[in-house]
Parts: structure tokens; sequence; C-alpha cells
């Protein structure tokens, strides 16, 4: 049976968040876009990731819409009865504080489930429970351990990705494992509790490099000096400086391009015939056609590439992708009010259900504005444990 019009998969579900940064708040983010109440506690003065410089500065507009706000201060024992009180009301909760801080304010899974066993409780940690358990961590700290800084950058140089790949798959597995615990529920009637850690996340990120080595018994190189299984699958810089991707991943996209490049001579090359006789002479190729692509417009070129039907990729700047055309034509970038009353340009998730995008549904939350709307208290008032 088809859902009733303008329903979401997951309204009716209560989501209580206590979270900061980007791994927690991206778990909720994608429960409350799915239709999920989540209301976000946060402490007096406002979720620190509010104010971040830098690098940080987008963090809280990208990962908290469509949610609710409070303010608690956990501190106090007014605060935490409060928090205890919504908990009993709720579905799920979600938190990625450090190890053992919820544990130690009384809202640990195990002092919640006696009092609550239909609650799915869901932390996101560095690691899951194992030597490592009590380290910090952070993306760039895995992103090492895991062997994907050793992947990205040339030998003795490792490189970071450029950005936090393991803190928002972290949060899109804790809300994988929300949903199958909910599943889970209707048919137990009992809550779990669910642990996704950036470690264990990143290694999966490297699993086909690791499983490589099993196969081959050698360790893999990073990516700039890897053994390319294809001739043609690289970055070319062509006129005015520009930097075009171009794939040809089979014979026939090899000549395909030769003809759109005006190389018969590499076409017709005996030596050439084969992607294997090509990946053997792979250097001197590319510096063939680096010779031709470097005389040749950008914007002409992706115009025949487009025609011609062969992988390319222009390479972009996350600025340029606010006007990027498909994103806008595909209802991938949506309109969503700030918390000071400007207007920005979010990401949606990348899904379309029924034909549908799930999109922003309110403005971002004021620090608390929800309070009197949650607890029944205007926020400054004499709201528990002194929210502000």
């Amino acid at each position: 049976m088809p859902s009733p019009a303008g329903s979401l998969p997951l309204d009716g579900i209560r989501v209580i968040e206590f979270t900061h940064m980007i791994m927690g708040p991206t778990c909720g983010m994608i429960l409350a876009d799915l239709g999920a109440e989540v209301i976000k506690i946060e402490p007096p003065g406002g979720d620190k990731t509010r104010t971040l410089p830098g690098l940080g500065v987008g963090f809280f507009r990208s990962f908290n819409r469509n949610k609710k706000s409070i303010v608690l201060d956990l501190q106090t024992p007014d605060g935490l009865s409060a928090a205890k009180g919504l908990i009993g009301d709720s579905d799920v909760l979600i938190e990625n504080f450090r190890p053992g801080l919820m544990t130690q304010l009384g809202l640990g899974y195990e002092t919640l489930k006696a009092s609550f066993p239909r609650l799915i409780y869901v932390s996101h940690k560095g690691f899951l429970p194992g030597p490592y358990e009590s380290r910090l961590a952070l993306d760039e700290v895995v992103q090492d351990m895991a062997g994907l800084t050793y992947m990205t950058g040339p030998v003795g140089r490792p490189l970071r990705a450029g950005t936090s790949v393991n803190d928002i798959m972290g949060g899109m597995f804790g809300a994988v494992g929300v949903m199958a615990a909910l599943r889970e529920r209707d048919r137990t009637g009992r809550g779990q509790e669910i642990q996704s850690a950036l470690f264990e996340n990143c290694a999966l990120l490297a699993s086909q490099h690791m499983q490589q080595y099993q196969m081959t018994g050698e360790p893999p190189p990073p990516f700039p000096e890897r053994v390319s299984a294809w001739s043609v699958y690289d970055t070319f810089t062509v006129a005015e400086g520009a930097q075009l991707f171009i794939g040809a991943v089979s014979d026939r996209q090899f000549l395909t391009l030769c003809d759109l490049l005006k190389r018969p001579d590499l076409a017709q090359d005996p030596a050439l015939a084969t992607n294997a006789q090509r990946v053997a002479l792979r250097p001197q190729l590319l510096a063939q056609l680096a010779d031709t692509l470097r005389h040749l417009a950008i914007d002409d070129l992706c115009t025949q590439l487009e025609q011609a039907g062969l992988p390319y990729a222009r390479v972009v700047r996350p600025d340029q992708l606010v006007n990027d055309p498909h994103l806008i034509a595909s209802g991938g970038l949506a309109p969503m009010q700030t918390d000071t009353g400007e207007t920005t340009q979010v990401v949606l998730l990348p899904l379309l259900m029924d034909g549908r995008r799930l999109g922003v549904r309110q403005p971002l939350a004021k620090i608390g504005e929800h309070t009197h709307e949650v607890l029944g208290r205007e926020p400054g008032s004499d709201t528990p444990g002194g929210a502000a």
C-alpha cells in the first residue's frame, strides 16, 4: 500500500540527539530528512559547532537541518531529569560525545535500558570495542590508521581526503543501524544499542586494497603511483591551464577518443591495438595525448566528449557546485533559512524516493528555539537545567 500523500518514511518516530561536530549530527539529519522528529539537546550558550571558524564554519548549517533545538544543562539535576523525561518519550537516542561521558552523566545505555527497554541507543565513536576503544579519534587520525592517507598521497607524502568522509559515512551507518533496529523492534518489541565507529568505517573504505594485498601478496601502491587497469584514465591539462579527466576503458572507447582528437596515428598503431598493450606503453601514450590536449579548449572538449559518450569530468571546486546545472535541475540543492535569517543553499540526501527528494521542511533552529514547544517552558525562563 502506498504511503499517504505528503507523509515521510519515519513520521511518528522521535529522536533525542546529544551530539556536536559532524558524525552524530549527520545521523540525526538523515533521520530528520526521512521524517523523524529530531530534538537536538544543546548546552547553555548553544552547540559550539555553531561558531567554529575556518574550515569548520559550515559544519552546523550542513548537518543540522530539519531538527528542533532545546537547551539543557546536563550538569544539573534538573537538566538531567528533563533529559531522562525526553528519552522516555523517544524511540531513538543519538550521541557522539567522548568515551564514557554519557555513562558519567547517568545516560549510558546500560543505565537507561532497564527503564526504557524499547529505546534504540546509537553511539558514534572513534573505535568499536577493542584495544583502541578508549582513544580519542578524529577523521584524520583514522584516515592515517586505516591506510586512507597512504593510498591518497604520493609515496612518502600521506594526504588526508579533502572532506570529512569518515564522520559523514559514520553518521550514515548509524542511521542505517537505526532503521534496521526499528524494523527489528517491530518484531521483538525491544530496543538495542548500536555503535558506529570512525576507524571501522575507514577500514571499509580501504577494504578493496586490503583484499588486493591478500590476493597478490603485494602491498597496494598509493593512488598516484598506481598501476592502472586502463591506459587512458587520467587528468590532463588543456588550454589556459584548465584540467579535465578523460577515461577510455575499452578498445572501442580508445578508437573513439583517437577519432575525436584527430589522432589516426594512435588508432592505427599495432602496438596500441589492445588495452593490455596500451597499458604497457602508458607513459608514452599519455604524453602523446597530453601534447594534443594542451592546445584544446575545455568547453569544446566537454561538448565533444559528451556527444561521443566518453567518460570525462572537469576538475571542479566545491564553491562551483552551488551553480551546478545538474544539482539544481535534479533538486539536489534546496534553499534553507538559517538561524540568523539569511537563505543558504544546502545539499539534500542523494536519494529519490517515490519520485521526490527529501527536502528542507523548516528553518535551521535557533539555540533553544523549541524549548517551550518540547518542554512547555519559554526559552530563557525557568527551564530545566538553566536553558538559555
